[in-house]
């Protein structure tokens, strides 16, 4: 077993239906629960329902926040990044993560999404729906996480 954490990247909407916002927390879950650091923009929505998830299965949750003052994270992020930098924090969101994980969909995530991919990064989404060259989209949580167990144990994952 190595000692790096593995870094993942979760983005999402910060108005996500019930649904998304159930997959995010239970997606939190799955990470929190094999010692992932999850790595989010801070705030509300899908950034928090997958710190909750992360947070109470013992896993580090660090939020990157747009602005300039730490106590404005989800009170599951353990590490509050304040970076006062507003919409240009999303570029370290997604730079942050050896993969990308998104969850749901809005202009934001949408944006975030293109940014990973420019930098190279896998991004693999759920309850998406806006075709993205380079961008896996999987049907289910359940599928999702058969993937990132492949992944984990394969050298990318390492």
């Amino acid at each position: 077993m190595s000692h790096h954490h593995r870094v993942l990247s979760v983005i999402g909407p910060s108005r996500p239906s019930p649904e998304v916002a159930r997959d995010a927390y239970l997606l939190g879950r799955f990470l929190g629960q094999r010692g992932a650091v999850v790595v989010c923009g801070g705030l509300g929505g899908v950034m928090e329902a997958v710190s909750r998830g992360a947070h109470e299965a013992g896993g580090l949750t660090v939020g990157i926040l747009p602005g300039a003052d730490p106590k404005a994270a989800n009170p599951y992020v353990r590490v509050p990044l304040a970076t006062g930098l507003g919409h240009f924090r999303n570029y370290l969101v997604v730079a942050a993560g050896t993969l990308v994980l998104a969850v749901g969909e809005s202009r934001g995530t949408l944006s975030e999404a293109t940014m990973a991919l420019t930098l190279g990064k896998p991004v693999w989404s759920l309850h998406w729906r806006t075709p993205l060259e380079g961008l896996q989209s999987f049907a289910n949580l359940t599928e999702l996480q058969e993937a990132l167990l492949q992944w984990w144990n394969s050298p990318a994952g390492r």
